[in-house]
């Protein structure tokens, strides 16, 4: 049976821009300039007015933002020990994206050195454990200031697998197998501890899945000795079993093709993977990138099976010129012809600040956009 928030037509990716109090705070905070507990006073605020704006414009379910993090993988990196890695700043963080082009394909040329775990592709020096639940400690504070129902965001194992260097952590983990049944172990601990605090949507955010249409990625994949589509089984095997008898808890999924500072990271179509991906993954909400043409046609979605919703990511978070509601309302039934209008929603094309650089939006720009997400889906949904 559907839950209610299977059925959301109306909704959001996770991270919102960094308003600049916060982002000031924070340098202030990594260089010792101010207190942890004046700092989180700070952030608190911030959070607090993230769940306010997104409740203000009419969103059924919010989330907090992400406003803790200075990267979306920190729902996983942040939480554990036993990769070789190192703390970060803001400062450094945003020092990443520097000499990159607005709406151009950026390759990260820092992926192996040192730093944070899964934002870099580090190695294991013992066995992962999970130190702190960032999860939980981001739902319990927003649920307490929330009306709506807040969902959780955490990077599913495709990517962790992905940005784990396992050539180099042989004495740890036999293989990656091995690697990622841990990761799924701590996953499930996570989900299992937010959900007994009263979660009831979970998104597992999972970009590396466009990998495996990327001929880069791939290229990167066989070069390390790799077979990419037995890394695609053992990935869609371990998001399966991450979320398994979680009763009715919602489960999303979220594909993209790289966010960072409004330039991308991969591209190609979904057709390669469609059937394979859309009948693997058991999540009911299946949030895809669809703004770009580098996103391809919506025939893919014929693979969706009955009883998913297929949530079109159809309004661009990487640049500041609005949509309207009639041309999003005219793809909505273009996407129709291949997948019935009661198995569609609409949300934004991925979050508005996948780390504190943030895309190069306002926060006016945000608001209209997410306001526009609201007003299409009562529009064509009623």
């Amino acid at each position: 049976m559907a839950r209610e928030l299977d059925l959301l037509r109306a909704d959001v990716v996770g991270s919102l821009l960094r308003p600049a109090a916060w982002r000031e705070a924070r340098a202030a905070f990594d260089e010792g300039r101010l207190g942890e507990e004046a700092f989180r006073r700070i952030e608190d605020d911030a959070v607090r007015d993230a769940i306010r704006f997104q409740e203000g414009l009419g969103l059924e379910v919010v989330t907090d933002g992400e406003i803790r993090r200075l990267n979306f993988q920190d729902s996983f990196g942040a939480a554990v020990s036993g990769f070789a890695a190192a703390a970060t700043t803001l400062r450094a963080t945003e020092a990443r994206t520097a000499g990159g082009s607005a709406m151009a394909r950026f390759d990260m040329p820092d992926l192996h050195q040192h730093g944070p775990a899964v934002t870099r592709r580090r190695p294991a020096v013992q066995r992962l454990r999970l130190e702190r639940n960032v999860l939980l400690e981001e739902y319990q504070f927003a649920r307490r200031s929330a009306k709506k129902p807040v969902k959780v965001t955490l990077i599913g194992p495709d990517r962790i697998g992905q940005r784990f260097a396992h050539e180099e952590s042989r004495a740890v983990y036999a293989d990656i197998d091995a690697f990622l049944a841990d990761v799924v172990a701590i996953e499930r601990q996570m989900i299992a501890d937010v959900v007994a605090a009263g979660c009831r949507y979970v998104q597992i955010d999972a970009p590396g899945y466009t990998a495996y249409v990327d001929e880069p990625s791939l290229a990167a994949m066989r070069k390390r000795g790799e077979d990419p589509m037995r890394n695609l089984e053992r990935s869609l095997a371990a998001d399966a079993a991450v979320i398994a008898g979680f009763d009715g808890v919602t489960f999303g999924i979220h594909l993209c093709r790289g966010n960072q500072h409004s330039m991308w990271h991969r591209e190609g179509h979904y057709d390669a993977i469609a059937e394979r991906l859309f009948n693997a993954l058991p999540h009911q909400r299946l949030l895809l990138e669809y703004d770009s043409p580098r996103a391809g046609s919506f025939e893919p979605l014929r693979h969706v099976p009955k009883g998913k919703v297929c949530v079109l990511g159809l309004i661009s978070t990487k640049v500041p010129e609005l949509e309207t509601s009639e041309a999003l309302a005219r793809r909505i039934d273009e996407a129709a012809r291949y997948l019935p209008l009661e198995q569609l929603a609409l949300s934004p094309q991925c979050g508005f600040a996948s780390d504190v650089a943030g895309n190069r939006i306002t926060e006016d720009d945000q608001e209209r956009k997410l306001d526009l997400v609201v007003r299409t889906a009562r529009m064509v949904w009623r």
